[in-house]
């Protein structure tokens, strides 16, 4: 049976900015496909070393072909050591995956991925270096799965975050979208003296927007969240009434603002669970940064940043 970590353990996979990292047989040098420039040692853990090219891989499988800047990079490779260290944590206290639980996990991510991302692995990445991911999450469970978020800490975060939960000032609006100017004063006209209900027909038959089938629906936004152009003309809007033809790159529109809502403090109640996940996402960075500074200080590592194809960036945070 596949091992299940506990919902929090999200958080940990952002923490190690997640992905199958290379090299988890941390008693196994590197290839001698990393030769030349890409070939230097860039870390070693009790023993084992990871080359530059090692690191190239760890990127790829993390960000596919996007291209980072160094800071990004520099980051990646911090995520990068902290992996190592922790597969050599586990390593050390003999927690490894059985083959039940591969099984299981090849599975999930086989059902996950799409035609589109699939993709035929190379030698290297059919090695174990693949199950790197479950094994941290595996091996990092027992430092988690107790962490919990109190309600009297909910409470106190909600006192003190409390401009975090003041909702501005919002609007919910529907549109009639036509292709040309003329069709839109046509159909303006037409409903300049019409009840919601004849609105939202006409926009189910007439509007070329993605919303039609709702009535013209588009939802509830906020100043930023639609070009400026039509916010300066929905927000001017009084509820109930519609706007005049409205030209964009997408074509004439015709807005209705539906309702107005002022500005609003969410309640505790509503918060909480939002609040509850923050907590956990703390909580779980602050143990596992513990527990990876005790590894550091118990196990013989070395980094040398110097040797990246890149200007490593130091974290000053």
């Amino acid at each position: 049976m596949l091992f299940r970590p506990a919902a929090l353990l999200a958080a940990c996979v952002v923490f190690l900015a997640a992905g199958c990292g290379e090299g988890s047989d941390l008693r196994k040098a590197s290839s001698p496909e990393g030769a030349g420039d890409r070939g230097r040692t860039v870390l070693n853990v009790e023993g084992s070393a990871y080359t530059a090219l090692d690191f190239d891989r760890y990127v790829r499988a993390n960000a596919g072909k996007v291209k980072l800047s160094d800071l990004s990079l520099s980051r990646l490779f911090d995520k990068f050591v902290e992996e190592k260290l922790l597969l050599e944590g586990a390593r050390r206290q003999g927690v490894f995956m059985t083959p039940e639980e591969k099984k299981d996990y090849l599975a999930k991510l086989a059902g996950e991925s799409s035609p589109e991302d699939a993709a035929v692995p190379t030698p290297r990445e059919q090695d174990e270096s693949r199950f790197d991911k479950p094994l941290i999450d595996k091996y990092t469970y027992p430092l988690l799965k107790d962490i919990r978020a109190q309600d009297q800490e909910v409470q106190a975060y909600y006192e003190e975050h409390k401009r975090d939960f003041l909702l501005p000032e919002r609007v919910k609006v529907s549109q009639v979208l036509l292709e040309t100017e003329e069709k839109a004063v046509e159909v303006l006209r037409n409903l300049e003296n019409a009840v919601e209900e004849e609105f939202r027909r006409v926009a189910q038959e007439e509007s070329a927007g993605p919303e039609a089938f709702k009535g013209g629906e588009m939802g509830v936004f906020k100043n930023g969240d639609l070009p400026y152009e039509m916010e300066k003309v929905i927000f001017a809007l009084e509820e109930g009434k519609l706007s005049r033809v409205v030209e964009s790159s997408y074509g004439y529109h015709i807005f209705r603002l539906d309702k107005k809502f002022p500005p609003e403090l969410l309640s505790e109640a509503e918060a909480a669970p939002s609040i509850r996940i923050r907590i956990l996402d703390g909580k779980v960075k602050e143990a596992l940064a513990s527990h990876l500074e005790g590894l550091k200080r118990s196990l013989t590592w070395s980094s040398h940043p110097k040797k990246l194809n890149f200007t490593y960036q130091r974290n000053e945070t």
